[in-house]
Order: structure tokens, then sequence, then C-alpha cells
């Protein structure tokens, strides 16, 4: 790991606030591994090197000021940056041990095992039943219209929004409210059953009851997907994160436990963003 620095041995306890630090799951199976990990934006490298393991099952935070890199890297485990003209990646990105970024790979069906969800909500302009049956129905998933119903309920129900819309499956989901049209595009993605979720600030523009009840949704997915999430909420990776990583100016600093990170970060520039030093 890149972090080359003096451990902030001294550093205090960290109070970020609403309440204690999640506790962590025990985790053992890699699901996600990144190894010196560098993206460029023409000749701007914005990522230095990278290497990072996911763990399968948990929900894992990524943390830091604006423009260090946090999303840069997080599309990358999805290949989002793919549809970059001048971005170039470098280094190994596996999913269950299989390169990602190998030449056979079909980026389509990464992108489904690799589900993201945006910052926005960005649902379809079509119906709340279309916008879930969509990626199902591209990926084959199902071959009746029964199945497909299946899914559609299934994934709202996840996404805990089965009970707010099952009488209005036919209206528009850019009607919904924003909090609402973030949990579509939640279900949207659990829809076509990925192994990881990416999730860049989920919250960011969500009122705060939406926010706690997509916050609530990630702790009930994590019991069946990874999750990884960028955030500038510290409140909120205390709140759902089991591991958190800090990043800054391309580089990962430090990656632990939340309540470790929080409460006895190893590196001074953790501690001094931790604490409101810089950021």
């Amino acid at each position: 790991m890149n972090t080359s620095v003096q451990p902030a041995s001294t550093a205090p306890a960290i109070n970020v606030g609403g309440g204690e630090t999640r506790t962590s799951k025990a985790k053992e199976k890699v699901k996600m591994s990144a190894e010196a990990v560098k993206v460029f934006y023409g000749n701007t490298q914005a990522i230095n090197g990278i290497d990072l393991e996911i763990f399968e099952n948990e929900v894992l935070a990524f943390i830091g000021p604006s423009g260090c890199g946090k999303s840069t890297f997080l599309r990358c485990l999805n290949r989002m940056n793919d549809t970059i003209d001048i971005c170039r990646v470098e280094g190994r990105i596996t999913l269950d041990q299989q390169d990602i970024y190998a030449a056979e790979r079909d980026v389509v069906l990464l992108r489904a095992q690799v589900g993201i969800v945006f910052q926005k909500p960005n649902p379809f302009p079509k119906s709340i039943y279309e916008n879930i049956a969509y990626g199902p129905r591209l990926h084959g998933l199902a071959k009746r219209k029964a199945e497909l119903d299946d899914i559609v309920e299934s994934s709202l129900r996840r996404a805990g929004l089965w009970d707010e819309v099952k009488d209005r499956l036919d209206q528009p989901g850019t009607g919904l409210s924003g909090g609402q049209q973030q949990r579509l595009c939640i279900a949207r993605t659990v829809a076509v059953s990925p192994d990881v979720i990416l999730m860049d600030e989920p919250c960011s523009a969500l009122d705060p009851i939406a926010t706690a009840k997509v916050e609530q949704l990630i702790d009930e997915l994590s019991e069946s997907y990874t999750i990884v999430m960028v955030t500038h909420n510290m409140q909120q990776a205390a709140r759902v994160a089991d591991r958190t990583a800090f990043f800054h100016l391309g580089d990962l600093v430090e990656v632990d436990t939340t309540d470790q990170i929080f409460t006895n970060p190893q590196d001074q520039r953790t501690h001094d963003y931790i604490t409101g030093r810089f950021g």
C-alpha cells in the first residue's frame, strides 16, 4: 500500500458525530483486487499506483478531499473510465481473480457484475417497471413475463421501494422524489444480480430522511453484495462502512477498519483530514 509516511502515534480519538462507528464483520474472501493501478488523463496522472483488496460482502468507503482520485479509482472497478477518450488505466484489477481489463472481457457483462449508482439519480425516461426490467431483459435473465415480474418486484423490495410504487409501476420513474429515484436506481442495479455495487456519493443530492433510508438499504444489501462507496460525509462512512480508505492527491494513504481510521489513524495526513485541518 502507498503509505510511505510516519504513523501518527499520538493521534487522539476522533469524534466524527452520528453515533458510534460500525462494527466490522469478519472478512476472508477477496472479491476484487487492484495492483499498481495508475490512471492518466492525457499526460496528467490522477492515480499514483494503488494496491487494494476488496472483501466479499463488506462495505468499503472512500473518503478524502475533492479531486483526490476517489471517484476516478471507483470508476476503474467497472471500466467506466473507458468512456473517456483521454483516460488511460495501467496496472491490474481482478474480479474473482479474473482480470477485468483482459482483451476478451465483455465490458457490458462486467458492468452488470459490477454495477454503479451515481451521485445524481438517473432513472431512465421509462416507466418504473421498465427501469427495472430493462437490464434483466437485455441480459436474458427472464424467459417469461412472469419471471420478469418477479425480478421487478424482488428488486424493488430489496431497494425498500415496492410498497411505495407497487400501484403505479406504469408511471414514469422520473416522477418519483429524489430519494425514491435513487432507490429506483439501486433496484435497477440489483435487478441484474451483480456481485459488486459501486456508489459514487449516492446521498449527496438527498435530504436527511432519504439519506437515512439509503444508508439503511446499504446495510441490508451488504448481506448479499459487496459495496464500495465514495462519500464526502465522514459521519456517513462511520455509520455504514466496515472499512474506510483515505485518498489524498492520487494516493491511497491508508485503509483500515472504520473504527481504526476514525479513532487511531496511522498516517498523519489521515489524522489531519479527519480532524478538519484540511479538506
